[in-house]
């Protein structure tokens, strides 16, 4: 079984999503985490997205890089595009998917926008998911 981890900064929505994502596609062949190198919390945009496919993120909490034993993943995917992502030394293979925080202070986005973005996320995140391939080393 192999071990996969999904970072970005804050651990509160594309990390999250993709770790939900992850489990769900990967149940019996992966153990999935998340971590951020500035963990925040879980962003409510993020819960409700993935409750639309039937994916709870209501339980998840967002944790630090520094509380996962990184020695022990097999798949590291950094999640960040504009931000400075976290870099994990070691022997596991490591990915870069520089997708866009859908997260955003901007005071005009409404809350339509703010699910727009969020599923955008999360469709492009669960589309890259699909051409993992496990069985490779």
């Amino acid at each position: 079984m192999k071990n996969i981890l999904f970072l970005c900064v804050a651990n509160s929505a594309r990390s999250q999503m993709a770790e939900g994502l992850a489990r769900e596609m990967f149940q019996d062949r992966a153990r999935v985490y998340s971590a951020g190198s500035a963990p925040t919390s879980v962003n409510p945009y993020a819960v409700r997205v993935m409750a639309e496919i039937g994916i709870d993120l209501a339980g998840h909490t967002s944790i630090s890089i520094h509380d996962i034993d990184v020695e022990t993943m097999d798949l590291i995917i950094t999640l960040c595009a504009d931000e400075i992502c976290p870099v994990v030394p070691g022997a596991a293979q490591h990915m870069h998917w520089p997708f866009a925080d859908p997260a955003s202070d901007d005071p005009a986005l409404t809350d339509t926008d703010f699910l727009a973005r969020f599923r955008t996320a999360r469709d492009a995140i669960q589309k890259r998911l699909g051409e993992i391939d496990l069985s490779a080393s």
